[in-house]
């Protein structure tokens, strides 16, 4: 059974994922158990709530992507997350950015484990080129200064961008506000009560 707290339960079973879904997602989370002995993916303290810190924090955004998906853009992916656990989830191929070698070398073996429909490009995100997306996402990677520097190449004229943000959010939407024209739409996390999730579109820079 996967290992997922009580009050968490009733919204994940609400996504309707398939048991063999769960099971995929479960055999992701001992394997990361397993490689985080080794290399520094997640925080040792978080191997206990792995579930509530990181995969049900990634499984929140399944009801804010769009819909009919092709392909979606993942930056800094590292320990799989929100990329890998989506790709497990929702079955949309997601490309995986991700610099460090040893956590592109674990991302790799998590999807052949998972069947997860990912590619990985062990590179710089301003290496990467890809055609135009309808979701990018990224947790916490960087400021949404920078996310949003990222992100405007990547993605399709329709498309949105993913970012869950913690306290410093405020902070971070007034200077993005100094650089960047969005569309920005906010919702409240449902695994911490001071972060939210946000949903952003029609991305330009501010003209000086």
């Amino acid at each position: 059974m996967f290992h997922v707290k009580h009050k968490e339960i009733q919204w994940i079973a609400d996504l309707d994922l398939p048991p063999h879904v769960l099971s995929r997602l479960q055999s992701f989370a001992d394997l990361l158990a397993r490689w985080n002995l080794r290399i520094n993916l997640v925080s040792r303290h978080d191997g206990p709530d792995l579930w509530h810190r990181h995969l049900a924090d990634s499984l929140q955004l399944i009801p804010l992507m769009p819909e009919n998906l092709s392909s979606a853009v993942d930056f800094g992916s590292g320990a799989g997350f929100p990329g890998l656990v989506l790709a497990i989830a929702t079955g949309v191929p997601f490309t995986l950015i991700e610099a460090d070698q040893r956590k592109a070398a674990f991302l790799s073996e998590a999807a052949r484990l998972t069947a997860a429909p990912v590619r990985i490009q062990n590179m710089r995100i301003e290496q990467v080129q890809l055609a135009r997306s309808r979701l990018v996402t990224a947790r916490a990677l960087a400021p949404l200064p920078a996310l949003l520097a990222f992100a405007e190449p990547f993605l399709a004229p329709a498309g949105v961008a993913l970012f869950p943000k913690g306290k410093t959010v405020e902070a971070e939407l007034t200077e993005a506000s100094r650089q960047w024209h969005m569309r920005l739409e906010r919702f409240p996390s449902r695994t911490n009560s001071e972060a939210s999730v946000l949903r952003v579109s029609e991305i330009r820079r501010v003209r000086i």
